[in-house]
């Protein structure tokens, strides 16, 4: 079996793992594995950005576009330490991520030496799993299984830390996919007791709604969405990061969550009697007060993270599995619904809505561009499927509400 250095090992370990663009900027600490870069240019392409967070970013982009896991390269110290912002934000956003950072050699661990920090410490708080790597044997294992842990389950970003002697050094080269890690299940089984249950509440419900996160995306369960919805007759809104979960021109969709949402889907919320919370986290942009929050209403929350389950908004059921089996199991079970003038109030307070807000930024009488106006036409023109790109603030906003999203990939 052939020797390779560390660095070149993580090469062939990214390589195994699918990987043909990855985004980062050089520096001391992870130069060797730049200089082992340069060998698999043609396989493996390197994007040098101008700053490490630019980097983290991209990846970002990349795996919220492509679907799957972005890779990124740092150096250590004030290298790594750029990327916590990338991190933090992937950890919250559920995107998967690999990141490398280049360490000080192993012998001058703890000693304070150029450019060292506890990048295992400070990034722990916001990544699933991290790890420092101090021998070049265990840079394809830790690759493996930090590919894993990034895209199994509830996806996020991973940290791998690997000292200097660790990419100097040689080893044989051997690698081996991760199927699985002891003590982490990253899609818990659907218990049958809490289904039963969600059933009774649901076919008992006569105004029941459906609120959609990025979980049904991530769970590729957009059709499943779908024929539950309509076996209910159940009203759907999205999240932000859960746009192009349901069709925008379906007959049951109501728009989207949120302070800047639209305003029959927020007033509904406390009008609803069952509330079905599907791969969305209840974040404080959505609930506002959680005093006053659908206090009416009975709650079931479907999410694969238990964590989420009861965090924000206190819930009746909890089904802790992937959204797509939740779905499919629900719409086997429920009793058909038929349509009710449940569906008619979300009508009416639409057409509140666009009477007095919509009408005059989507279709302006004045001179001049309105921002809702330019997405509204974006959006007819690219048949709600471009990928869009935006920065935070209003205009993250306008194009939100107002560009109709079909696209799995239609959103960054």
């Amino acid at each position: 079996m052939e020797k390779k250095s560390g660095a070149e090992a993580l090469i062939l370990s990214l390589l195994a793992e699918g990987v043909d663009v990855m985004f980062g900027y050089p520096g001391g600490a992870i130069m060797p594995v730049y200089d082992a870069l340069y060998h698999y240019s043609e396989k493996l392409k390197h994007i040098l950005v101008r700053h490490e967070q630019g980097a983290i970013h991209a990846a970002q982009g990349f795996a919220r576009v492509s679907r799957r896991t972005g890779v990124c390269l740092a150096t250590s110290g004030p290298g790594a330490t750029n990327l916590i912002t990338g991190l933090a934000d992937a950890m919250i956003d559920s995107t998967p991520l690999v990141c490398i950072t280049g360490q000080v050699a192993s012998h001058l661990l703890g000693s304070d030496a150029f450019q060292e920090t506890d990048v295992i410490g400070i990034s722990m708080p916001v990544t699933k799993w991290s790890v420092q790597v101090t021998r070049a044997c265990d840079i394809p294992s830790a690759v493996a299984k930090a590919f894993y842990i990034a895209s199994s389950g509830r996806p996020g970003p991973v940290l791998i830390d690997i000292t200097k002697d660790a990419q100097f050094e040689t080893t044989e080269f051997m690698y081996e996919r991760c199927t699985g890690v002891r003590c982490y299940q990253p899609s818990p089984k659907l218990m049958k007791k809490q289904l039963e249950e969600a059933v009774k509440m649901i076919d008992a419900s006569s105004r029941p709604y459906i609120l959609a996160g990025q979980g049904v995306l991530l769970a590729g369960a957009e059709k499943e969405l779908v024929r539950f919805a309509e076996k209910i007759s159940a009203p759907v809104a999205c999240t932000l990061l859960g746009l192009s979960a349901f069709p925008p021109d379906h007959e049951l969709y109501v728009g989207m969550l949120g302070m800047h949402g639209n305003y029959a889907v927020n007033i509904q919320t406390n009008e609803c009697d069952v509330l079905i919370a599907v791969g969305m986290r209840f974040d404080d942009r959505v609930t506002g007060d959680l005093k006053s929050y659908a206090r009416q209403a009975k709650i079931i929350h479907i999410d694969i993270d238990a964590s989420e389950i009861g965090k924000n908004v206190p819930t009746d059921i909890g089904l802790v599995c992937d959204a797509g089996e939740a779905l499919r199991e629900l719409q086997k079970a429920c009793l058909p619904k038929a349509k009710t003038s449940w569906l008619d109030e979300f009508r009416e307070a639409e057409e509140l809505e666009f009477n007095e807000v919509m009408q005059e930024e989507l279709f302006p009488e004045s001179d001049g561009l309105r921002m809702a106006e330019v997405t509204r036409m974006l959006s007819e023109m690219t048949g709600g499927n471009a990928v869009i790109v935006t920065d935070v603030g209003q205009h993250q906003m306008v194009v939100s509400r107002y560009y109709k999203h079909r696209s799995r990939r239609g959103s960054i």
